[in-house]
């Protein structure tokens, strides 16, 4: 079973990729996190360039959502809402609209924040827009405030309840799983 983790985050030491690397520490056996890191690369969505072909990093994500089974996203929160990259990421994938890769495609959502709430608005936003886009939004939710003080100065999470967090959300976006895989 293969999980794309998607990163809201452009920088470097982002919090949000951190959670997302230590997700793919707390895998149960049998599952892959496959963590992406094409986000920058993703050019702006002008309907005017969503052509056939698509261009070629938007056809690269796109073949790679459709290729999983399921998609895992960490956002941080910009101005209480989802970054823009990400948002422009999720335009071109939500094309065309009755076919896109995300329709019926099982995610979960957790966001971050250096703040104390944890970007729970940004995460919000993005269940909403993936539902929009025809996602089926596991009922998984972890709000990591103060995410900076969660990770060590390499990087690496080191505190235990959140890292229990990230096994809940992976766990419950599995179950959304299991009936495709039974299907299957």
């Amino acid at each position: 079973m293969r999980v794309l983790a998607i990163s809201g985050s452009l920088r470097n030491a982002s919090n949000s990729t951190a959670l997302l690397r230590a997700l793919r520490e707390e895998a149960p056996e049998g599952v892959e996190v496959v963590l992406w890191d094409g986000l920058k690369g993703i050019p702006p969505y002008d309907q005017d360039d969503d052509v056939v072909p698509a261009p070629a990093p938007v056809a690269a994500f796109r073949e790679l959502v459709r290729s999983v089974d399921g998609v895992f996203f960490a956002t941080p929160e910009y101005n209480s809402s989802v970054p823009g990259a990400l948002k422009n990421a999720l335009d071109w994938g939500s094309r065309p609209i009755a076919t896109n890769v995300f329709r019926n495609k099982p995610a979960a959502v957790i966001s971050s924040s250096a703040g104390a709430f944890g970007g729970v608005w940004a995460g919000a936003e993005l269940r909403k827009v993936l539902g929009a886009m025809g996602s089926r939004v596991a009922e998984a939710e972890l709000a990591v405030g103060h995410a900076h003080e969660k990770l060590d100065d390499e990087g690496r999470l080191v505190d235990d309840e959140v890292r229990q967090g990230l096994r809940e959300a992976l766990d419950t976006l599995l179950v959304e799983l299991s009936p495709v895989e039974i299907a299957a």
